[in-house]
C-alpha cells in the first residue's frame, strides 16, 4: 500500500487543549460505550443499546423555549452537505465532514482542537456517484476511527489528531467505491462496511484490530457463505453488490456484531415473477438486503434473517438501527427496513414482529408478521411501470437517519416517508473493467402517491406492536436524524432547515429554529461542565436531497448544496 500522509488542517489551540486534556485520560472503551453514559455521546446511536437517546434533561418541556445558539462549527469544502453524526466524550465534540475531514472541538466553546484532512485523489472523488460525503467517525482506545473515500480506515489520536495506523481495504481505483459510513469500535475492533449495493462487487464488511489496524477478519455480504453461494444463479455472485455501509451495533451478551447489509446489483431487475431462475440475479441472493449476526472476534456468520428475498426495489437492509429493548422478561432487537416496515426480532434475529410505518407501500401486499415472508411481491419485466406508480420512492419509506427510543416514554420515534415513483426497467450487463461502474437497471421519477400528495411524518409508537400514539406531519419528508432525551423531548431537523422540538408524550411543538439549510444528518445531546447542548449538522445534497429542488421547489431551488455548519444550542 502506498503510504500517503495527512494534510494538517488548523493548528492546535493551546487554551482549549490545556481545557479537555485531564478529562481526555478517561478511555472510552466497550463497558462505557454499552453504558452509554450521563453526559457522552459514544457510538452513532449514543450507546449499543441505539436508542439514540439523552438521559440529560436540563434542557426540558418547561425551558425549551429559551434555547438558544451558543456557537457553530463551519468544516469548509461542505460539497454535498454534511450528513455525519457528531460524537462528544469528555467535553470535546468530535465529528466529520466532506471529504473524510474529522474535526475535533471543544463541546463548551465550538474552539478548534485540531482538525484532519486526509489526502484524497480528487479525480478518483469526481468518478464516485456517492461522493465526497462522510456518515461519521467511532471512538475507542484512546482513538478516533473513520473510513476514507478510497478505502481506507484511519485510527487517529483522540488528543493530537495525529495518524497512528492506517490501512488500505478497498482498492477504489479499481471498484469506485470506499466508505462513507461511521465506523463501530467494539471490543477491540473496529467494524466498517463498504458501499456497493449499485456497483458490481461483493460487499464486503471489515473487522480491524484497533490498536494496530491490521485486518482481523471479512465478511462478503454477497455469497460470503457455501449456502449464500447457492442462491446466486449463473455466477451473478460475482457483481452481486451488497455491502453494509451503515453501521451495526454489538449484543456483549452474545459477543455477535448485528449489522444491516444493502441492496443486490442491478437495483432493478427484470426477471419478473420468475426471478428464482430468470433475469440478472437469479434467486433470493444472501445475504443482501439482510440482517446478520456476526462473531465480533472471527467475524464468522451466527445467524441472519433476509429481509427482502432477491430485492428488486432497493429497500435494503443497511439503515443501521437495531434498537435493543426488554418488555415482559424478554429481549427484543427493532431495525426498520428501507421498505417501510418495521422488524422486530429476537437476539438471534428470528422474527417476533412486523409492523408497517407508511401507509404508501405497494412493493408487497403485506409482510407475515409472524415469519418475515413477503406476501404478494410485485415483481418487474423490462419497460415501464407507470400504473400505479411502485410505493416507496427510491428514496425508502425509511431513510437512514435514525429515529429514537425513550424509555421514559416507552415510544419509539421514528420518521416515515410518503412517496412513490415510476420506473423504466432496463436489462443492463455489469461493467468492471477498467474501472466499475454503477449498475441500477432502470430510470425513474418521483410521483405523489395515488389519490393523495408526497409528505413526511414523526410517528410515536410502540416499538413492539407498532400502534402509534401520535404523529406531526412535513409536507416534505425530512432526511435528519430524530433526538429524545429525558427532558420529555423529541427534535426533529427538517429539510427545510429547521429544527423543532416536541413534547415527547403529545407531539405538540415546543420551539423551532431556522438553521439556514436543509438538514441531512446527525443530532445528539450531550453535557460539558454541567452544562447541556445539543448538537445538530446542517447543509443540503446528496442523491437523495438532489431530488427536493426539481420535486418541490419553493426554498430547495436556492438552497446550496456545497456548504454545511455544525450548530450547538444551550439554554440562554
Amino acid at each position: 500500500m502506498r503510504k500517503r500522509w495527512c494534510k494538517s488542517g488548523l493548528p492546535l489551540i493551546a487554551g482549549a487543549t490545556l481545557m479537555v486534556s485531564s478529562a481526555l485520560a478517561q478511555s472510552v472503551d466497550t463497558a462505557r460505550i454499552e453504558n452509554g453514559g450521563q453526559n457522552d455521546w459514544l457510538t452513532y446511536h449514543g450507546s449499543y443499546k441505539s436508542y439514540h437517546y439523552s438521559p440529560l434533561a436540563q434542557i426540558n418541556a418547561n425551558n425549551v423555549g429559551n434555547l438558544n445558539v451558543a456557537w457553530t462549527h463551519i468544516p469548509g469544502r461542505s460539497t454535498r452537505g454534511l450528513q455525519s453524526m457528531p460524537l462528544a466524550a469528555d467535553g470535546v465534540l468530535y465529528y466529520s465532514g466532506s471529504y473524510s475531514r474529522v474535526f475535533a472541538l471543544n463541546g463548551a466553546t465550538g474552539e478548534v482542537i485540531w482538525s484532519h484532512f486526509p489526502e484524497l485523489d480528487e479525480a478518483l472523488i469526481s468518478r464516485q456517484t456517492h461522493s465526497p460525503y462522510n456518515r461519521g467517525v467511532a471512538l475507542g482506545e484512546g482513538k478516533v476511527f473513520v473510513g476514507t473515500m478510497d478505502g481506507r480506515v484511519l485510527g487517529l489520536d483522540m488528543k493530537s489528531g495525529k495518524v497512528l495506523w492506517e490501512t488500505g481495504l478497498i482498492d477504489s481505483q479499481k471498484l469506485t467505491v470506499g466508505f462513507t459510513g461511521a465506523p463501530l469500535y467494539a471490543k477491540g475492533t473496529v467494524i466498517i462496511g463498504a458501499q456497493g449495493g449499485e456497483w458490481p462487487g461483493r460487499g464486503p464488511i471489515f473487522g480491524l484490530d484497533a490498536t494496530t489496524g491490521k485486518k482481523k477478519w471479512e465478511f462478503l455480504t454477497v455469497a460470503g457463505t457455501d449456502e449464500a453461494m447457492k442462491t446466486w444463479g449463473n455466477d451473478s455472485w460475482r457483481t452481486g453488490g451488497g455491502g453494509g455501509w451503515m453501521p451495526g451495533t454489538y449484543d456483549s451478551e452474545t459477543n455477535t456484531i448485528l449489522w444491516g447489509t444493502a441492496n443486490p446489483a442491478p437495483l432493478y431487475d427484470w426477471s419478473g415473477a420468475d426471478y428464482k431462475t430468470q433475469g440478472a440475479r437469479p434467486g433470493d441472493n444472501l445475504y443482501t438486503s439482510s440482517v446478520i449476526g456476526l462473531d465480533v472476534d472471527t467475524g464468522r456468520l451466527k445467524f441472519h434473517h433476509q429481509e427482502l428475498p432477491h430485492d428488486a426495489w432497493d429497500f435494503d437492509s443497511a439503515v443501521g438501527e437495531f434498537v435493543m429493548l426488554e418488555r415482559d422478561g424478554q429481549k427484543f432487537v427493532v431495525h426498520p427496513n428501507k421498505g417501510g416496515f418495521v422488524f422486530v426480532y429476537d437476539r438471534n434475529l428470528a422474527v417476533k414482529n412486523v409492523w408497517r410505518l407508511v401507509e404508501n407501500i405497494n412493493f408487497v401486499k403485506d409482510i407475515d408478521p409472524k415469519t418475515g415472508a413477503l406476501i404478494g411481491r410485485r415483481d418487474f419485466s423490462a419497460g415501464k411501470v407507470t400504473e400505479p406508480p411502485l410505493c416507496p420512492f427510491i428514496g425508502g419509506g425509511v431513510s437512514w437517519n435514525a429515529g429514537s427510543y425513550n424509555p421514559k416514554t416507552g415510544l419509539y420515534y421514528k420518521i416515515g416517508q410518503e412517496w412513490c415513483m415510476t420506473l423504466d426497467v432496463q436489462k443492463t450487463t455489469p461493467v468492471t473493467a477498467p474501472q466499475v461502474q454503477l449498475n441500477i437497471g432502470a430510470d425513474f421519477k418521483m410521483v405523489p402517491p395515488p389519490g393523495g400528495e408526497i409528505y413526511g411524518h414523526l410517528d410515536a409508537r410502540d416499538p413492539i406492536t407498532g400502534a402509534k400514539k401520535w404523529e406531526v406531519r412535513y409536507p416534505e419528508p425530512p432526511l435528519g436524524s430524530v433526538l429524545s432525551t429525558a427532558g420529555n423531548l423529541v427534535f426533529v431537523p427538517d429539510s427545510r432547515g429547521i429544527l423543532h422540538a416536541y413534547d415527547a408524550e403529545t407531539g405538540a411543538e415546543l420551539w423551532s429554529h431556522n438553521n439556514g439549510t436543509g438538514h441531512q444528518g446527525g443530532i445528539v445531546s450531550y453535557s460539558v461542565n454541567g452544562k447541556q447542548y445539543i448538537a445538530v449538522v446542517a447543509g443540503f445534497g446528496g442523491m437523495l436531497a438532489d431530488e427536493y429542488a426539481p420535486n418541490f421547489g419553493g426554498a430547495y431551488k436556492s438552497m446550496p448544496r456545497d456548504d454545511g455548519a455544525l450548530v450547538v444550542f444551550s439554554l440562554k
